[in-house]
């Protein structure tokens, strides 16, 4: 019975470290030019902009790490853009619960 508890214990602490809040600053990108590398500089404002209104999904470039966005509707306007938000993060997915 102790096995099984301490087991369930175990196993639950590995579901709530899954997702947890954050505050992160980066740069809203598109998913294409982050893919290539491009994402997040000041540089490509006009291009994330061009490529998200296109269709593109926006993304959130922080340092090396891309995150893609469970709710871009959040980011879209910010395109090309730095920014910094309270998201949730599972994974390398967040969910954007407010941008400052």
């Amino acid at each position: 019975m102790k096995k099984l508890i301490g087991s369930t214990i175990f196993a639950m602490s590995f579901t709530a470290l899954s997702a947890f809040g954050a505050s992160m600053t980066g740069f809203v990108a598109d998913s294409n030019c982050a893919a290539k590398g491009k994402g997040g500089q000041e540089a490509h404002a006009d291009c994330a902009a061009k490529c998200i209104k296109g269709g593109a999904a926006p993304v959130l470039v922080v340092g090396d790490k891309v995150y893609k966005v469970s709710n871009p509707d959040v980011l879209a306007p910010k395109a090309g853009m730095k920014v910094t938000v309270d998201a949730t993060v599972d994974g390398d997915t967040i969910t954007v619960s407010k941008v400052m």
